[in-house]
């Protein structure tokens, strides 16, 4: 029988996926079709949702891109009906000649399920080889020896920091105390990001799987999953993952016959940013504001509850399965010297192929910008991207053959943080850009620190002057040094890197800085406040369209005859250029 699997991540959900799939199931109601639908999560490649793929009884697989309900009944009638592929809607399939670039360089473990399974099913889970690395581990190995194994892997926290796992085990493993907790970080709060709730909705039962790992590793038999609330379907998928383990005998005591025993819990974080920090989502969990604390003592040795607990991010734990079946070996073969295995990237901005994809560590921007991203967007010039969200930086599309590791980005001022990657173009302001994440940051701190909440305030004032055109001679000296005295004087690490969006736009495009304030132009041509707007006598043919959309009747002009704008009442909001269809009107 064939199968029809259909995307719903919210990817696919939010492009129209549950409307394909009622509108797929009502048709092979009612035509009495024999056929197998069913659900799965994020396939990756999001640009071309919805998407549909169709799998044959040998195994032949044809995706179907950009789905709506009205290709349904053609995709049932000659695809599974007739066998007859409709070559123009496959975007990827198993007979298809024409290269797949976007998954051609990937190599997939921490998405090895992801849009494969159906997420809500432990039978599809195990039939894929889930819950065997658990039981290896409770049959053959001690703790400390499920620690070594992480330990020769080389895996790093995938949360931002890249501290070595094993090495976090082995300090939570060695610390003493009655009671041990592991959490699981899914606060994912990075602008751009959505790595951790795609790999949350679409293999729930890896994070399980590998918290499970970690737990019998340090002795600890309770543990939590810290998600974001404004993630209702990773909740959801993750409660249902849980009860279904427990039912099953996966989850709480005893487990597969062994002595470990372990419940694990959800906590739904109410969107705090700061909370992605260690100590404040400990915080948090307990029922407190969510705050961060001075350190040490580290969490290994006081944080839940003042017990040793072992905090990881969700592809951190989505790696261990895959590292206790495959090897060791298997893992650290992949990637650089100092960064092992692979990292799961959100491409979003001004990428022509946006969605999720895990690559090798050392691959360079460049080849996911271009080999799997397909290039900018409508054939516009490479700026920059931005990765590590407010705690990151800007690179510039001068170093696009640097390699991603944790090493080398760390030396551009950036970070590799959790995987947000915003690609931008030449349109995209990096003053603009910096004021963005500054002011996400100063929005989202705690206010615990001086330094945090005050001295973000007056660096986003400097930069919202900056981009009205009032910026003054020393504000980039001033940016400097406010940012200097935030990094050294705030408790946490996202109050640390608070100003990295800042100074790596300092470093790279300091030009745009001095044309703002010296010249009172936006090289970008994005600031509105700098802009003006300017018809074009030759161009123009009079027909009046430009003052017809003008908000604030700034263009004047007899149809058919030239217009003129008034630039003391024009409010720069660009519709006129936006309209123009002459190219009549520039704006710079």
């Amino acid at each position: 029988m064939k199968t029809i699997k259909v995307g719903l991540g919210t990817c696919g959900v939010s492009a129209g996926g549950e409307k394909v799939y009622a509108a797929l199931k009502e048709e092979i109601a009612r035509g009495k079709i024999q056929v197998n639908l069913m659900e799965t999560g994020c396939k990756g490649n999001c640009y071309q949702e919805v998407l549909v793929e169709v799998i044959d009884e040998k195994g032949h697989n044809y995706m179907y891109g950009n789905v709506t309900p009205d290709k349904v009944k053609r995709i049932l009638d000659e695809q599974v009906q007739q066998d007859k592929p409709i070559e123009d809607w496959i975007v990827r399939g198993s007979d298809k000649n024409k290269e797949d670039t976007f998954f051609t360089k990937q190599e997939r473990i921490v998405l090895r399920n992801c849009g494969i399974i159906n997420p809500d099913s432990i039978d599809e889970y195990i039939a894929r080889n889930g819950y065997q690395a658990i039981q290896k581990v409770l049959r053959e190995c001690t703790p400390e020896q499920v620690i070594e194994i992480v330990l020769k892997s080389g895996l790093r926290g995938r949360g931002g920091a890249g501290f070595l796992t094993g090495m976090k085990w082995r300090f939570c493993r060695q610390a003493s105390g009655d009671k041990k907790y592991i959490i699981c970080n899914a606060d994912e709060g990075d602008p751009g990001a959505f790595m951790d709730r795609s790999t949350l909705e679409g293999d729930p039962h890896s994070i399980l799987e590998g918290m499970m790992i970690c737990a019998y590793a340090i002795g600890a038999d309770e543990g939590y999953i810290y998600v974001r609330a404004e993630y209702p379907m990773a909740v959801k998928r993750l409660q249902h993952s849980i009860q279904i383990a427990m039912e099953r005998g996966f989850l709480g005591k005893q487990i597969f016959g062994s002595a470990m025993n372990l419940k694990i819990k959800i906590k739904e974080g109410a969107g705090a940013f700061v909370c992605g920090e260690e100590t404040a989502l400990i915080a948090s969990i307990e029922g407190k504001r969510g705050m961060p604390r001075f350190r040490p003592p580290f969490p290994a040795q006081k944080g839940l509850w003042n017990k040793p607990t072992n905090i990881n991010n969700v592809e951190t734990y989505a790696n261990v399965p895959w590292i206790i079946s495959h090897g060791a070996a298997a893992f650290s073969a992949l990637g650089t010297e100092n960064s092992k295995g692979t990292k799961v990237f959100a491409l979003a901005g001004k990428i022509a192929r946006g969605g999720l994809v895990e690559v090798p560590m050392g691959m360079t921007i460049n080849e996911i910008v271009y080999d799997i991203g397909g290039g900018i967007r409508d054939d516009k010039k490479f700026k920059a991207v931005q990765m590590g969200g407010p705690s990151g930086g800007c690179i510039p599309a001068s170093m696009g053959d640097l390699q991603i590791d944790y090493q080398q980005i760390n030396q551009t001022g950036a970070i590799m943080g959790s995987g947000g990657m915003v690609v931008l173009d030449e349109t995209t302001c990096m003053v603009e850009m910096a004021k963005f994440f500054l002011r996400f940051t100063q929005d989202e701190s705690c206010g615990k620190c001086t330094f945090c909440r005050i001295g973000t305030k007056r660096m986003l004032e400097i930069l919202e002057r900056i981009t009205d055109g009032r910026g003054q001679a020393g504000d980039i000296e001033l940016l400097e040094d406010l940012a200097a005295k935030i990094k050294d004087n705030t408790i946490c690490g996202l109050g640390q890197t608070a100003p990295n969006p800042v100074l790596t736009t300092l470093k790279y495009f300091r030009e745009e800085y001095e044309s703002h304030i010296r010249d009172k132009k936006c090289p970008a041509h994005s600031c509105s406040p700098l802009l003006t707007f300017t018809i074009l006598e030759d161009k123009c043919t009079g027909c009046t369209l430009c003052a017809r959309v003008c908000p604030s009747n700034a263009i004047s002009g007899e149809k058919k005859q030239v217009h003129k704008i008034d630039q003391a009442a024009c409010i720069k909001c660009g519709k006129c250029f936006e309209t123009c269809n002459f190219k009549a009107i520039i704006k710079d």
